[in-house]
């Protein structure tokens, strides 16, 4: 018997394995998207909380106002919540008097109480009749100034 003739070995292409699929990602990505989360998130939280607070100073600015009845009581009202407020940015500021109480007011806007409507607390709560535009006007910027005062802002 004549032994066969050995096949010859049938070769063939390496089987390379299918890629890796997207999904799930690998942790290295996972760490950057909690990164950038963080990054994007928190500064926005942040700034939220900020925002309310402001809300919350300023609504506590008109209910004080508010509950004054005459113009004259609502310009004391604010004057008090003013000095109030002071305190956060220096201690001794509600003794000042006078001219050098509206300058501490100014702070860095230029000079809208010592030379603006500002003027109006000077003797505003004493007057017998205080004209309910200047009142508004005060208001206004009395509001905006007790919120940089209460955040301790100059």
């Amino acid at each position: 018997m004549i032994a066969a003739a050995p096949q010859p070995l049938v070769l063939r292409d390496v089987h390379v394995p299918p890629a890796p699929g997207w999904w799930p990602p690998a942790p290295g990505w996972w760490l950057a998207l909690l990164v950038i989360a963080l990054a994007v998130g928190v500064p926005l939280l942040l700034q939220q909380r900020r925002r309310a607070r402001r809300r919350r100073w300023a609504a506590l600015f008109d209910r004080d106002c508010d509950a004054a009845s005459a113009p004259p009581v609502q310009v004391a009202a604010a004057s008090e919540l003013l000095r109030r407020a002071a305190r956060n940015v220096d201690r001794h500021a509600d003794r000042l008097q006078g001219q050098a109480w509206l300058t501490f007011l100014d702070g860095t806007n230029g000079q809208p109480f010592s030379a603006g409507p500002g003027r109006l607390l000077e003797d505003g709560g004493y007057r017998r009749r205080v004209d309910p535009r200047q009142l508004e006007q005060l208001r206004e910027l009395a509001r905006a100034r007790f919120v940089q005062l209460m955040e301790g802002r100059r």
